[in-house]
């Protein structure tokens, strides 16, 4: 890690305000205690306004923080790869979204962080399957998601059977082929996974409120134990369910 990054994370650490020792300093780090000594000494020289000693521990006080955009190099490769992936898999309101974050991301960086940014050599291609339909589908599903809307659709399972659903999306789940949604099936009253590019004449309905029992953490938890007994609804062998190699049926 070079200086000048550990220094960024030294400051992360001690921003949520807790006292911390220079040995977990050190063990969070990967680095020696008599490095972390000497980090903390330069910046508080430099005007951090960090208390503490030796022996002791450190803890930075209120009302400083470092510029919002100042970012490592492992950092720069996660969003520009994750930019780059969303622009070609996800929903066309998404792809210009991250885009519009990279150009404002870049509008701020040094100039040697700059060229990182049109340095990272991770790529996503487009494909096929992502068509403009599915994009559309992609956005009006997370607009959905987050505006706690029901959706309703026309949906074809894995042996051609078909039916209309009401179903309140919980989220979406990509699983590097195929999108799905996540969400309770007013159909079958539990938790359902459904292809997005199985569904047709998606439109969104009236809002819903989460109930007990029908929230995200409830899927995860329902999740949870069918892992352990292999026969959650929402996975497995259900038509909208993935199939055991994780991806959607």
């Amino acid at each position: 890690m070079r200086r000048a990054d550990r220094l960024f994370r030294l400051v992360d650490l001690l921003r949520g305000g807790d006292l911390m020792t220079a040995e977990v300093l050190a063990d969070q780090l990967e680095v020696s205690v008599r490095t972390v000594y000497r980090d903390m000494a330069d910046l508080m020289a430099n005007g951090v306004p960090i208390t503490g000693e030796a022996g002791v521990g450190y803890v930075m006080g209120g009302g400083w923080d470092l510029p919002p955009m100042m970012f490592t190099e492992d950092e720069i490769v996660a969003l520009v790869g994750g930019a780059r992936m969303i622009r070609a898999w996800g929903g066309t309101e998404m792809a210009a979204g991250a885009d519009a974050a990279l150009k404002k991301i870049a509008a701020v960086l040094p100039a040697d962080a700059k060229r990182r940014i049109d340095g990272v050599h991770v790529h996503a291609m487009r494909m096929p399957r992502q068509t403009p339909e599915m994009a559309a589908a992609l956005d009006r599903i997370e607009t959905a998601t987050e505006g706690r809307q029901r959706l309703r659709f026309g949906y074809r399972d894995e042996a051609g059977a078909r039916s209309n659903r009401t179903v309140r999306p919980l989220g979406l789940w990509f699983w590097g082929q195929v999108w799905t949604l996540v969400g309770w099936c007013e159909l079958r009253e539990d938790f359902r996974m459904f292809r997005v590019d199985r569904m047709s004449g998606l439109s969104a309905g009236g809002v819903f409120r989460l109930e007990p029992g029908q929230t995200l953490r409830d899927f995860r938890l329902q999740q949870m134990s069918g892992c352990e007994e292999q026969e959650a609804p929402a996975r497995g062998r259900g038509e909208n369910a993935p199939k055991p190699n994780g991806l959607g049926a």
